[in-house]
């Protein structure tokens, strides 16, 4: 029964799952904690994701594994110098300082729509302020002390790759998450890197992208036995090879971020900007959508109605969807639709309003939200297969009949709640066994779980308009 380790490097956290390699029984798990960021400056030392690996995997009880995959939070900028050491905190995701470098890189492919076509046709995505690309742009615009250190630049998942094994390598779906990696021509762009500085070489400063079947090398830190490395991916990547996700299948993932994502044989671009054309982690494509707000809007109005997620959840379930209370939940700005200044927004306050119709304004607005996202996601691609409802807010019973009630259609909650580090799991398994990554997916039935039904007499079209309303302001 040989073993492999899933690592999945969050926002919040580093989760380890170690299953079974033939049949993707779980055997052990363990998590430590990341430092809390707050939006707009979101950032952490990466010192602080290898502490939290070694704290994970003590806890998980260090079982002996043959094969290891890192997955982790997409974008974010890991700026290292010639000695591969940080030359200051990793900028994640979710900081939104370049919002201003999105636009301005915008405007040297012509600005507006052009440069929109133009960003969508070289790289599959329009560059936001999550992307890498802009916050190099940043890097270059405001620290010029440290971009002059700067030598080399990688994703989170790819710091802890090479810290594991030695060498600075990526792989496609994470790369297709930079701003100047194409999923279309499986090449990066130099071109737009040289829009941030054209003076530089990026020639040895990118990690070398590997296959989705291709090994990284041998842990020589951490884990004991020296145990193979995958090539890692990102969260979402991850999660969709759990899955094992087919043509018309979509993933509603209630995180730290909200996103909607479905697989596509061929690579997909929206000049839009909404729809972000990736890569996937078998070799296919993975266009997805993104919200800023998801399961931590949860949290913050659990905090602020006096009771736990339990309670929320109770409330929610209780609360009546036509009250005419509506949640708008930008807490920390939004990237679809693009705002990254917005503020959330609490309207349709009456005095009898109740605490439950505050709860379920609260749940609706972020299953809203997402639905949105999802509504961009399918114009470019079918979404009317099986519809997965996945994340930490997939705890919430209210959230999944949300899902179901307003999207009118069956919602499945996987089994599986860590589905980012049971990708990696399934990566590693890959590798050690020579076997497609997808072949591996299907063969441990990881989608499986319950499925939630559509009530019926639910106004879903006009508890959503009531949110396109309010979301318009």
């Amino acid at each position: 029964m040989p073993l492999v380790a899933g690592i999945d490097s969050s926002t919040q956290a580093t989760k380890i799952e170690v299953r079974d390699a033939d049949t993707g029984e779980l055997v052990a798990t363990g998590r430590a904690p990341h430092p809390r960021t707050t939006p707009p400056r979101s950032e952490q030392d990466p010192a602080a994701w290898e502490m939290a690996l070694a704290a994970a995997w003590a806890a998980s009880g260090q079982p002996p594994v043959k094969a290891v995959a890192v997955a982790g939070q997409q974008h974010g900028m890991v700026a290292l110098d010639e000695a591969f050491r940080p030359v200051r905190p990793a900028k994640l995701w979710n900081d939104t300082e370049s919002a201003d470098d999105a636009t301005w890189l915008l405007d040297q492919l012509g600005g507006g729509e052009t440069g929109a076509r133009a960003w969508a046709e070289r790289v599959g995505s329009v560059p936001l302020a999550a992307f890498t690309i802009t916050k190099l742009s940043w890097l270059h615009r405001t620290e010029p002390e440290h971009w002059a250190r700067l030598a080399r630049v990688c994703l989170p998942h790819d710091y802890l790759t090479y810290r594991l094994t030695g060498r600075f390598v990526t792989d496609r779906g994470d790369a297709s998450g930079t701003g100047y990696w194409s999923p279309a021509e499986g090449r990066y762009r130099r071109d737009v890197l040289d829009l941030v500085d054209n003076q530089r070489d990026w020639s040895g400063a990118l990690p070398e992208v590997l296959g989705p079947s291709e090994a990284a090398g041998d842990a020589t830190s951490v884990f004991a036995g020296s145990p193979v490395v995958a090539a890692g991916t990102g969260d979402n990547m991850a999660a969709a090879l759990a899955l094992a996700l087919g043509p018309g299948d979509s993933v509603l993932s209630f995180g730290t971020s909200g996103t909607a994502y479905a697989v596509s044989k061929v690579p997909t671009h929206d000049a839009s900007g909404a729809v972000a054309g990736f890569a996937d982690a078998t070799g296919r494509f993975l266009p997805l959508a993104c919200t800023l707000n998801a399961a931590g809007v949860l949290d913050v109005m659990a905090r602020l109605l006096g009771v736990d997620l339990e309670g929320l959840d109770r409330l929610a379930m209780e609360g009546d969807p036509l009250a005419g209370v509506v949640l708008v939940p930008y807490f920390d700005g939004e990237r679809t639709p693009n705002r990254p200044d917005a503020t959330g927004l609490l309207t349709g306050l009456r005095s009898s309003t109740t605490p439950a119709d505050v709860a379920r304004a609260a749940v609706d607005g972020v299953v809203c939200g997402l639905l949105d996202a999802r509504d961009q996601l399918g114009q470019l691609v079918p979404v009317d297969g099986r519809t997965f409802v996945i994340g930490g807010g997939a705890r919430s019973s209210a959230l999944g009949q949300s899902v179901a009630d307003l999207a009118d259609a069956e919602a499945v909650v996987p089994d599986a709640t860590e589905l980012v580090a049971a990708g990696a799991c399934v990566q590693a398994a890959s590798v050690l066994r020579g076997l497609a990554p997808e072949e591996v997916a299907t063969q441990w039935h990881l989608s499986s779980g319950h499925t939630v039904k559509p009530r019926q007499g639910v106004e879903r079209g006009a508890v959503r308009r009531a949110y396109a309303m309010a979301s318009d302001r």
